[in-house]
């Protein structure tokens, strides 16, 4: 035992190749040499010595109630930061637990390394308890996954693993046998490579030809997305010189201040019908770190111009014309510098200020609503107005997430949207918010939830307790699933099922340990979320919200 602690507490220099660690410490090792400060988990009895090389490593373990939680906090976390995020699960229901969340980082393409205890290599394949087959029951979710069966293999393993993820921007899975954690290696630990990418250089001709396709434009509009958010000043300044209306998707939220007068607000269910039409309207879009493009609000014949740091992201959904691949924040500027003394279309510009005053003027109406029950419109410009300029937002999946879209403006540009984007899971919210926490503990959280988003993991507030998280929980409480309850209503569906029984959330979080508050009256809102807000530890605020109808959902969307 002597010796094991010796290794753990060891510095994390390349060891000489007649060192020996034991395949648990390797991992652990592997894991901090490439920069990663902490998993999310439920401890397992097959990886009982991982935890005890974890214990005093420096690199955190965070010890949640359920697996999707684990791995919703990696994902969040990769989503936030652009770094691994990484969870733990035992064998068999253990890892059939974190699927929810993997499948999130899969879908939203972020870096996330799952690792999962197995059976011990002689029980492999047989009717041992909770054994499965983790390579097959993963496949359709990870770029690579691996069954470690020799200790030797652990570093090449691992840094496969760790560097496939953060490459693709992809899950990666490896499992391994209870019994080979304690075994030993002399494979020295692999340091992540110092990767010096350069500025990638286009060919002037490329750039040239986007700047004659934007140029063409009498009616153009620039649609943003996350992956443009390195390159915030370059949006706004290309929409200045082309004269063009600007669109962001949900995740881009935060990314332009709402006062900036090119600005429409977004497009699908949730978003500007004005801002749609201008859209419908474009002859030339050009795509900024966005695959958003829902065929309902777009227009058929349009020159569409694609930027993106992955190929494969563009032109799979949609048509584009000239496609260059790469970051925003150097091929905007470019496209700016080419791009000098366009001749803007004033009455273009007219209709995108008018598009821009009928929205925010009909949205101001909604959000102007007082009284109790509160309506969903007054509680998203509630959080608008008291969540500081550089606050993490963090919005589970439901109606609250439309309302969200719809009402919310961004005061500055350094506030960050999580949500599950492409995956759309109930459950992520609280999750996503105690990993951003963890992550940047300077910063304030909110985490945005519904009714039906908390009940799926309502044990998990005794986690956001246990590590005294800095968060504000903030439940949307109408007692219906209400998106579901709104398609029933528009497509004369039956109402079953979608209403809910629900907890005093006051209560379970007092009882948990957070500071709780409840809300039934609009007038009420803004103070209690203040003081919510200033508190050093966690807190819940239930907002008893009015049963609204969504604006503007058809039959066809029920």
């Amino acid at each position: 035992m002597a010796s094991l602690q010796k290794q753990t507490t060891a510095p994390l220099t390349t060891p000489s190749p007649t060192t020996t660690l034991t395949v648990a410490h390797t991992i652990v090792q592997q894991l901090q040499a490439w920069g990663v400060e902490r998993i999310y988990g439920v401890a397992g009895d097959t990886f009982l010595d991982f935890l005890d090389a974890l214990d005093g490593s420096g690199l955190q373990f965070i010890a949640v109630k359920h697996e999707s939680t684990a791995a919703f906090m990696a994902s969040a976390e990769a989503k936030l930061t652009g770094k691994l995020g990484v969870c733990l699960a035992t064998s068999g229901p253990g890892m059939a637990n974190l699927l929810n969340g993997l499948g999130d980082a899969y879908q939203d393409q972020v870096p996330v390394l799952a690792i999962t205890g197995q059976v011990p290599t002689n029980s492999i394949g047989t009717d041992a308890k909770q054994y499965l087959d983790q390579q097959v029951f993963i496949e359709p979710l990870a770029a690579y996954s691996a069954l470690l069966a020799s200790p030797d293999a652990t570093v090449e393993v691992f840094t496969k693993a760790i560097h496939t993820a953060l490459e693709r921007g992809a899950v990666t899975h490896v499992s391994v046998p209870k019994d080979l954690f304690t075994q030993t290696q002399s494979t020295p630990i692999r340091k992540q490579p110092q990767l010096v990418r350069g500025t990638v250089q286009f060919n002037p001709q490329d750039v040239d030809r986007a700047a004659a396709i934007l140029q063409s434009a009498k009616q153009p509009v620039v649609v943003a997305g996350i992956g443009a958010r390195n390159a915030a000043q370059s949006v706004e300044q290309l929409c200045e010189t082309l004269g063009a209306g600007l669109i962001l998707s949900l995740g881009a939220k935060g990314l332009i201040d709402e006062n900036n007068p090119h600005l429409l607000g977004g497009i699908g269910k949730a978003g500007s019908p004005y801002a749609a039409d201008v859209l419908k309207r474009a002859d030339v879009v050009l795509l900024a770190g966005d695959t958003w493009w829902p065929q309902d609000y777009v227009p058929r014949n349009v020159r569409i111009v694609q930027v993106d740091y992955a190929a494969t992201n563009i032109g799979t959904k949609f048509d584009v014309e000239l496609g260059l691949v790469g970051d925003t924040n150097v091929i905007l500027p470019a496209l700016v510098e080419k791009l000098q003394g366009h001749e803007k279309n004033q009455q273009w510009l007219t209709e995108i200020h008018q598009a821009r005053e009928q929205w925010y003027a009909e949205t101001e109406a909604e959000a102007g609503h007082e009284g109790s029950p509160v309506h969903p419109a007054r509680l998203i410009r509630a959080l608008e107005n008291t969540v500081r300029p550089d606050a993490v937002l963090c919005v589970d999946t439901g109606d609250h997430t439309v309302w969200f879209n719809r009402i919310f403006r961004s005061h500055g540009s350094n506030q960050d949207v999580l949500f599950s984007g492409t995956w759309r899971s109930m459950g992520f919210g609280l999750p996503a918010a105690m990993a951003a926490q963890l992550c940047q503990p300077n910063r304030q959280v909110v985490a945005l939830v519904g009714d039906g988003c908390l009940g799926m993991n309502l044990a998990d507030l005794a986690t956001l307790a246990r590590y005294n998280l800095a968060v504000t929980v903030v439940v949307v409480n109408n007692g219906y699933l209400q998106m579901e309850t709104d398609r029933q209503r528009v497509g004369n569906h039956s109402q079953l099922g979608s209403d809910l029984t629900n907890p005093d959330f006051v209560q379970v979080a007092e009882a948990c340990g957070l500071a709780g508050f409840r809300v039934q009256d609009s007038r009420e809102l803004d103070s209690v979320l203040s003081q919510a807000l200033s508190l050093p530890g966690p807190s819940l605020v239930e907002v008893n919200t009015a049963d609204v109808i969504f604006p503007n959902i058809t039959k066809k969307e029920a």
